[in-house]
């Protein structure tokens, strides 16, 4: 690989999303909106046959095509061992303004955008492709990525529902796509709810796909998708303990719930209430504090009626302050914001969003789960001798 700086490297775009439709259709906008762009493309869906196979074109065609194998059975492993070379490739030959990424179906664009960084280019934009109509169907879809053949590995557990919500939250900018013709249309429920999931992402309207058919008023798209990415912030605003969590909000039928506590769970009952909990919503996160584990900050993570929990590292309250100088500044930043005197930062701090929310129900469960009075005054002695309802959920 040729050392950095002795060529011009170009910017990169990164766009992403199970709408293979509108990723195509955000794809093509950034093609016309940048003359001379140039797009790389790795298809996975080759992997069972042990390959997978890599394009390069523009906006006249395919430049040049050819295989990558895979690494360790594992197509994602194979895309992030031949993206920064095709990308060096590309830089070498020189007169590229613009380099777009664009994932495979189910490929997740954080881990991409950090390959990226990594092998020192610099990511411009991340962009999510949407269909707003199919926002809702695809957040309650618990299936299996391997049921739809969209399994980036033989080992891939994800489900559609997971993997879309992290597509959808983890970028900068949303490309709304028109649904083609005979498709469903998106009412004001599907554009709010949208909104409320991702609610500081700049969402820019794109059309069918057809640059010609439907010119927009001006280069939208690519001004939002060269805007600047901050890798290690978008990270940030990903980890359960200093995430960047929609806010409260209830328009168009769509509500989420921001629900703040500075008491622990009782582990046996939340335990008891967790299926309702996660059918609550289309979708929930956030972090949350078990009785009996004071020391562990954990993630709650829900789409498709289907929760993952797990441990998320340590409260820094339960940190000697010597240790506080080895983590990173924006955690300790988002602990001080939300320090108690008594208990630092543990907290539960969970956002559900979703149509047709029920607050008051759902805030009823949620409180009916935390330490009662008396159990709450008995104090952490007594919270450790409770009942390990997690320790299977969490393999301990």
């Amino acid at each position: 690989m040729s050392e950095p700086g002795r060529f011009h490297e170009p910017p990169v775009v990164i766009v992403g999303g199970l709408h293979a439709d509108a990723r195509r259709a955000a794809v093509a906008r950034l093609l016309a909106d940048v003359p001379g762009s140039v797009v790389l493309h790795h298809d996975l869906a080759t992997a069972a046959a042990g390959t997978v196979v890599r394009t390069v074109r523009d906006a006249t065609g395919i430049l040049a095509a050819g295989e990558a194998p895979l690494v360790n059975d594992c197509a994602c492993c194979a895309l992030r061992e031949d993206l920064v070379p095709e990308l060096v490739r590309l830089a070498e030959a020189g007169g590229t303004p613009l380099a777009v990424v664009e994932l495979w179906d189910s490929v997740e664009p954080k881990a991409m955008a950090e390959v990226v960084t990594a092998g020192g280019f610099t990511v411009a934009g991340v962009v999510t492709a949407v269909d707003p109509a199919l926002v809702l169907p695809y957040l309650g879809n618990g299936d299996d990525l391997a049921e739809g053949g969209l399994a980036a590995a033989a080992t891939d557990q994800r489900t559609v529902a997971d993997t879309f919500a992290r597509q959808l939250e983890y970028a900068s900018v949303l490309a709304l796509a028109e649904p083609l013709p005979g498709s469903p249309e998106a009412d004001d429920e599907d554009r709010e709810l949208l909104a409320q999931l991702h609610p500081t992402a700049r969402r820019v309207p794109i059309g069918h796909g057809n640059p010609a058919a439907t010119p927009p008023a001006g280069p939208e798209l690519a001004r939002a998708a060269l805007a600047g990415f901050d890798v290690e912030a978008a990270a940030a605003a990903q980890h359960p303990a200093c995430a960047l969590l929609p806010a409260e909000a209830d328009a168009h039928g769509v509500a989420t719930l921001v629900w703040h506590r500075r008491r622990p769970f009782h582990p046996e009952r939340l335990y008891a209430a967790l299926e309702d909990l996660t059918c609550a919503a289309a979708r929930s996160r956030g972090r949350f504090w078990l009785a009996g584990k004071g020391d562990t900050l954990l993630h709650w993570d829900a789409a498709g009626g289907a929760l993952c929990v797990e441990s998320a590292g340590p409260w820094l309250a339960s940190l000697p302050d010597a240790a506080w100088e080895l983590v990173p500044p924006v955690r300790r930043a988002a602990a001080a914001l939300d320090w108690h005197p008594e208990h630092g930062d543990r907290c539960q701090h969970l956002v559900f969003t979703s149509p047709g929310l029920d607050r008051d129900g759902l805030e009823r469960l949620l409180e009916s789960c935390l330490l009662t009075d008396a159990e709450y005054a008995a104090g952490q002695a007594a919270w450790d001798l409770l009942p390990p309802a997690f320790d299977t959920l969490l393999e301990v």
